[in-house]
């Protein structure tokens, strides 16, 4: 810009002939005479970089084309791309109509489009890394898979063992993998043989969900019990490998041929289990039985659910039935399966707090974020 300048100070004195004053510079007669032009026309400002932008393109779709597809689009909005190009060529047969992505570029383009609201993403805690050494330690659960009977009804195998032992707690054929179905079983397994430290499953329902820590109404009343909820990583069912290998001979021994009914299922569940826990020698058990290296936890099963505790450290806050706390005169959204609970926040930085369910980690809360998102929201509404 700085030598620009200079050629056009140099041109004005008339002090080189012109071909002498861009030799001078190094630069063709032709580009001495644009730089001359341009700032004859605008003034210093014409002597800027220009943008290298063509204004056409060969490829461009034609304005009356165009027109013709936002019309098309506006009588009918939830049409898409597709649909627009099949009504516009009916009408105009002779057009050479572009590409539906060319035509959905366009319909976005000319704010046509609207735009989808992000969902929350929802982290994962990772690989599970717990070590597992005596009985209780950790339990396995999760549903083996869905098959139907003679009669026609599916059935889904709740499985629960123990991770040390092998033990296999439970298999029970229930007819849907919700939650009020699977809960019961569960109540009678920690009532018979009490409470593990830690329960692992995989991501799916009823144990896991989307929202904070995965947590899901069962692995919530859990967590009240005393009891952490483990997740295996998606889509690697081989860190919970042990478990896995009970399906593969309950699957090959207990539901092939499938029972004529659920109740007669169960009969078939129930003697697998028996054999598997007390007569079949296991590999992985120096060829000795689960039942012989099981024994039941010394943890038993409360009849009240016991109130979340917290430091006195912690800030401490009841989640409504929306799923929200109130912080600092502001709405924060926690999770629905914790509604009617007490959450706790623990600072560990200005402005940054860790928040908790019982001993269970949920995320974090930033007010310096909170405050810009309230700001771009009133940003927002004001336009």
């Amino acid at each position: 810009m700085d030598q620009k300048t200079q050629f056009i100070a140099d041109y004005l004195r008339h002090s080189l002939s012109f071909e002498e004053l861009c030799e001078l510079y190094g630069i063709s007669r032709k580009t001495g005479y644009k730089w001359v032009n341009r700032y004859l026309t605008h003034g210093p400002a014409g002597l800027e970089d220009q943008s290298r932008r063509p204004r056409s393109s060969p490829n461009e779709t034609p304005a009356y084309i165009v027109s013709a597809l936002l019309e098309a689009r506006r009588r009918h909005p939830a049409w898409g791309g597709k649909k627009i190009l099949t009504l516009v060529g009916k009408k105009h047969r002779h057009w050479s109509l572009p590409h539906r992505s060319t035509v959905c570029d366009i319909f976005k383009r000319h704010g046509l489009v609207p735009k989808q609201r992000k969902r929350r993403r929802i982290g994962h805690p990772g690989k599970p890394t717990t070590v597992v050494t005596a009985p209780n330690q950790l339990w396995s659960a999760d549903f083996k898979g869905e098959f139907r009977t003679g009669d026609g009804r599916y059935c889904y195998p709740l499985t629960i063992t123990d991770g040390y032992s092998r033990f296999l707690l439970a298999c029970q054929g229930l007819h849907s993998t919700a939650v009020n179905v699977a809960k019961p079983v569960f109540t009678r397994v920690f009532k018979e043989y009490g409470l593990p430290q830690r329960i692992r499953t995989d991501n799916g329902v009823p144990f896991a969900t989307t929202t904070l820590a995965r947590l899901s109404r069962l692995s919530a009343w859990w967590v009240r019990l005393g009891v952490l909820p483990e997740f295996i990583e998606p889509g690697k069912p081989q860190q919970n490998g042990r478990h896995e290998r009970m399906h593969r001979t309950l699957k090959a021994e207990a539901t092939r041929p499938p029972a004529a009914t659920l109740r007669a299922q169960q009969r078939k569940f129930n003697a697998f289990r028996e054999e598997f826990n007390h007569e079949r020698p296991h590999e992985a058990l120096d060829q000795h039985t689960p039942a012989s290296q099981y024994q039941p936890s010394t943890r038993p099963m409360p009849d009240r659910l016991p109130a979340l505790e917290y430091p006195d450290r912690f800030e401490i806050r009841y989640v409504s039935a929306n799923g929200g706390i109130r912080w600092r005169s502001d709405w924060v959204n926690v999770s629905i399966v914790c509604a009617g609970e007490y959450v706790g926040l623990e600072e560990i930085d200005d402005g940054i707090w860790n928040v908790y369910f019982g001993p269970l980690k949920l995320g974090r809360l930033h007010e310096r974020l909170m405050k810009i998102e309230d700001a771009y929201g009133q940003l927002k509404r004001r336009r």
